[in-house]
């Protein structure tokens, strides 16, 4: 919105916004005028329709100037109330005005939904809304185990707050409001994406060129301008939506790289909130970001965040020295950034896991029956297992490859170990990754062909899905975790593997350098997941360590896991950007965002 269409703009003397003067006591062209006192959506629904000359107007040109005047009520007192039989007092409403027929219309005045008056402080957009599996539609409990959503489900139980996005499912036609679920101290506001906005955004631009580029495969990268164009236009219509769902005092922080450009459309439509992003995945160093066509324009809306956080001080470097490169951004301090007449703050803060929750986990799994048919199966064979979705960035097949390498140079520990690697598949829709399901499954064969014997397989290789308890359980039978990704942003599999260790006979970690958690697990085997016959020996060495070096090295590794626990990062980035104001006026940086309010 331009120039005075903001928060506090007053309403025009013409037009058919002149006939909602009537919300002040007056009354035009014989439509009796409404209480100047109280006001609730029953009010609205039985209220003899407003005309405009002759023409009747629709309920959705009714609603959405007298919704936007009730959804400014930032401090009445009924919000206290929570949103049943909600009534504002309009004299104490402030006017936010959006052209009539706009997209922008109030999220709260569709029929048979409750007016949006919600305490809280805190609203969180992220690109999946991963709802905890009890009261989780069937079709995403699979999504609502993936570590991301849980580990933000953990960090915000201590937060009232609203965690916004798309929760996975198509529809036929594009959401105007998201569907509100009230999960506790958090509420979910879930939107739907049509199959066109899943195959540009979702499918195509975020996966296809965005993922690849991050993980550093430039070759695997595929652009497209309409894909890019339907990110950006996902990415506009959540900050139509979430913008109406944003108070006066709410944090805003949205999460990974499907949302780069919300703060952009955020800022766009007059939000002025402190507005944080955190990117879950690797930052690229500046030429590997630099050959993505259009990679000049996400860097422009980087500014627009207050705050931005990354996994490693490694990817908190890239970035600045690509706003620098490209932008010309200097250096205020050695984490905050001037790009024209804005000023960015970019960190590394490394996200971290619920220890205590793991831990507990991991001992009350005994109790489970997929591990008391683990526990005898392998006998008196140790475990080796790796825990990962399919992904290219994972290196599976290398690891496999590795572990082949491991019983070539050692062939006495044939029958003496397995290796176990689940790998739920995902994004089955996108080409790569079906050539990389069929690449992993003839390296199972081969191997597993080759080298094994009546008895004995050397690789179990399974696409189940398994719950924290399992997974735990899992982690603490196995005697060496194989954590070796070609390039992660994190890598929560490490942590969690550390936190499930049975105290009396621990396990061994063996991280990639690649992986982020590298930067903090330094008690790890640290290995080259390229070098085939290091991370061999490296599986040799787990297997054949002392106790005394296993203890020393759990016990280091567990100290960083407490001290850095996913609450304490929440709980820092939050106050962080809490300590952030956020600049008065913002330019728009993208030109393909130029004059919106003309479209």
């Amino acid at each position: 919105m331009r120039g005075g269409e903001g928060r506090n703009a007053s309403i025009p003397e013409s037009g058919p916004w002149k006939s909602l003067q009537n919300l002040q006591g007056a009354s035009q062209g014989g439509v009796p005028a409404l209480s100047p006192h109280l006001l609730n959506q029953d009010d609205l629904l039985d209220h003899p329709p407003l005309t405009l000359g002759d023409t009747p107007l629709r309920l959705g040109q009714i609603l959405a100037p007298v919704g936007l005047i009730l959804r400014s009520c930032a401090r009445s007192r009924v919000r206290q109330r929570g949103n049943a039989n909600c009534r504002i007092p309009v004299e104490r409403c402030r006017i936010f005005k959006a052209p009539l027929g706009s997209r922008y219309l109030p999220l709260g005045l569709s029929l048979g939904y409750p007016l949006p008056c919600y305490r809280r402080k805190r609203a969180v957009a992220t690109a999946r809304c991963h709802l905890q599996s009890r009261g989780c539609p069937g079709r995403h409990r699979k999504g609502c185990r993936r570590r991301l959503g849980r580990a933000l489900h953990e960090a915000f139980q201590a937060y009232r707050g609203l965690r916004f996005g798309w929760g996975g499912k198509v529809s036929a036609h594009p959401a105007v409001q998201p569907k509100i679920i009230d999960k506790g101290q958090v509420q979910y506001a879930v939107m739907d994406l049509t199959s066109l906005d899943r195959q540009e955004y979702y499918s195509g631009f975020a996966n296809r060129a965005l993922w690849p580029i991050m993980h550093y495969r430039i070759g695997l990268s595929e652009f497209s301008r309409a894909d890019y164009a339907g990110y950006l236009r996902v990415n506009r219509s959540f900050a139509s939506a979430l913008a109406f769902l944003i108070q006066p005092d709410d944090l805003v922080w949205v999460h990974d790289y499907h949302l780069i450009p919300l703060a952009s459309e955020l800022r766009a439509v007059g939000i002025t909130n402190p507005i944080g992003y955190f990117h879950h995945i690797p930052w690229p160093a500046p030429e590997v970001f630099g050959a993505l066509p259009g990679s000049t324009e996400l860097l422009r809306v980087i500014p627009d965040y207050d705050l931005v956080g990354v996994q490693t001080e490694r990817d908190a470097d890239n970035l600045r020295r690509s706003l620098v490169q490209d932008l010309g951004a200097i250096h205020h301090r050695a984490d905050l950034l001037d790009v024209g007449s804005r000023r960015v703050r970019i960190k590394s803060v490394p996200i971290g896991i619920d220890v205590n929750g793991f831990q507990q986990a991991a001992r009350r799994s005994g109790s489970s029956r997929l591990l008391k048919q683990t526990i005898a199966g392998l006998g008196s064979r140790k475990l080796i297992i790796g825990v990962d979705r399919l992904d290219y960035s994972k290196g599976i097949r290398e690891r496999m490859e590795a572990f082949e390498r491991f019983l070539v140079n050692h062939p006495d520990q044939r029958v003496r170990v397995t290796y176990l690697q689940i790998a739920p598949t995902s994004r089955s829709e996108v080409p790569e990754y079906a050539t990389l399901s069929r690449d992993v499954n003839e390296t199972l064969g081969r191997i597993n062909g080759s080298l094994g014997e009546p008895g004995w397989v050397p690789i179990h290789y399974v696409t189940s899905t398994y719950s924290r308890a399992v997974l735990a359980g899992l982690y603490w039978l196995a005697r060496v975790g194989l954590v070796t990704p070609m390039r992660d942003g994190m890598n929560l599999v490490a942590k969690e593997y550390v936190a499930a260790q049975d105290p009396q006979d621990l396990g061994v970690l063996i991280l990639s350098k690649f992986a982020g958690a590298a930067e903090e697990l330094t008690d790890a085997l640290i290995v080259n997941p390229n070098d085939k016959v290091e991370v061999a020996e490296a599986i040799q060495q787990a297997l054949h360590m002392s106790r005394e070096e296993r203890v020393a090295r759990w016990q280091a590794m567990s100290k960083v896991l407490w001290d850095s626990n996913v609450k304490r990062w929440a709980a820092a980035f939050i106050k962080d950007l809490a300590s952030h104001k956020t600049s008065k006026a913002r330019s728009r940086m993208v030109p393909a965002q130029k004059d919106r309010d003309d479209r």
